[in-house]
């Protein structure tokens, strides 16, 4: 009966310290430990946007610190995500097709672990010619949000690689504010 009553008291313990450990912090082998914000964001408006390369569906590889002095946006997304489906046509027309052929601009679709072929159908499926990229192990996505977390995600970055704007989701007044802020910064 004591092991019992002890088992029990051990349970409500590690209930409460459990309870009390924040599911969106871990520890990250390379970068201590990381608090996401309550969409699952790891990085912040302000900071310098991680670096990484990747490849796009092309072949060409391109390096994020290579797009310096340009406005970039970031679009994490996968096949499989239904608000991504349904946001990528209004990021085609609003944003790549007003914006492409400026110099100073920079749109890559990050998809998020998927192999080419189904990526490159992906795009043709969603009808959209901005560049996408493959991130094989989501490990360019983990740099920005916690891996486990959802998509659509976009990311903002100005001409001196500082995060500008971080969305979540598709909604239209979050999404126009997104446009308005590309349009804002081109401007400059």
């Amino acid at each position: 009966m004591m092991k019992i009553k002890l088992f029990c008291i051990s349970c409500i313990f590690l209930s409460f310290w459990v309870g009390s450990v924040s599911a969106k912090e871990f520890k990250s082998p390379n970068q201590g430990e990381v608090k996401a914000d309550s969409t699952g964001y790891i990085v912040r408006v302000g900071e310098m946007a991680p670096d990484f390369t990747v490849t796009l569906t092309d072949g060409r590889t391109v390096a994020l610190s290579s797009l310096r002095g340009k406005v970039v946006m970031l679009q994490f997304t996968a096949s499989w995500c239904s608000v991504c489906r349904k946001e990528m046509p209004f990021i085609e027309s609003d944003i790549w097709q007003k914006h492409k052929e400026n110099n100073e601009f920079m749109l890559i679709g990050v998809d998020r672990d998927e192999p080419l072929d189904k990526v490159v159908e992906f795009g043709k499926s969603v009808k959209v010619t901005y560049p996408l990229g493959l991130d094989p192990g989501a490990n360019i996505y983990s740099k920005y949000a916690l891996r486990d977390s959802g998509i659509t995600r976009n990311v903002l970055i100005d001409r001196d690689g500082r995060i500008v704007k971080l969305t979540r989701l598709y909604n239209e007044p979050e999404f126009a504010s997104l446009v308005q802020k590309i349009d804002v910064m081109l401007k400059k």
